[in-house]
């Protein structure tokens, strides 16, 4: 986040922050446990959170919605400079993925995580890739 943003010198309380962030309170404190967002400045109801912290949770909300894990996440948080680079595939580890069924014989296999598409990317490329077999279709 710029530092000459508006909440860049603003404290904040976690339910404001979490208000900022479109996240639930529950969700900001396990991400504080588990190292994802970093502590805050005092303790209990006294703890203020500032832009930095703001700027983790958009971070880790953008990447869980791509479905990236929170391992992966973690190590981004800590240096990594690709926004989401794909991970090595090793034996037994699982990855989700997206079959998109465009007509018997044609499958695509698609990993948002790996790929980096959001949410909306991924309807957005189903929906062109339908449009354009569709398109292909109607000529043949």
């Amino acid at each position: 986040m710029n530092k000459n943003s508006k909440f860049a010198t603003r404290n904040f309380s976690l339910s404001d922050l979490c208000v900022l962030a479109d996240i639930s309170i529950r969700t900001a404190r396990y991400y504080v446990q588990i190292g994802l967002v970093d502590k805050p400045e005092g303790e209990t109801r006294a703890a203020r959170y500032d832009s930095h912290h703001l700027e983790q949770l958009l971070l880790v909300k953008k990447w869980t919605s791509a479905g990236v894990s929170l391992d992966r996440i973690r190590q981004l948080l800590h240096g990594e400079e690709s926004p989401v680079p794909a991970k090595p595939r090793l034996p037994g580890s699982i990855e989700v993925c997206s079959h998109l069924t465009v007509a018997d014989g044609i499958e695509i296999v698609i990993e948002p995580g790996r790929a980096g598409l959001s949410s909306e990317q991924m309807r957005r490329f189903v929906r062109g890739v339908m449009q354009l077999y569709q398109d292909l279709d109607s000529e043949g």
